[in-house]
């Protein structure tokens, strides 16, 4: 997760963005923010997905066996 610093950043950075032009140097700090925020995002997401199990309504376990491994590799819901 990024800090709050860098958010209240960004979000400065898009509002100057849509009421003037950046600098240069804006320009390049917006986008390097950005890439964090999305690298950020992205682990969070993963890591949200990757201990998930699904179940149908049954309540049989169908996650798909590629996601099982993963979990498997790394210790989740531990399976027999």
């Amino acid at each position: 997760m990024l800090s709050k610093e860098k958010m209240n950043r960004i979000n400065e950075l898009a509002k100057k963005a849509k009421e003037t032009e950046l600098n240069e140097n804006e320009k390049h700090e917006q986008k390097i923010l950005r890439q964090e925020y999305l690298a950020a995002f992205r682990g969070g997401m993963r890591h949200h997905i990757e201990g998930m199990k699904v179940v149908d309504p049954n309540g049989n376990d169908v996650t798909p066996e590629k996601l099982k491994e993963i979990q498997k590799a790394k210790g989740l819901h531990n399976r027999e």
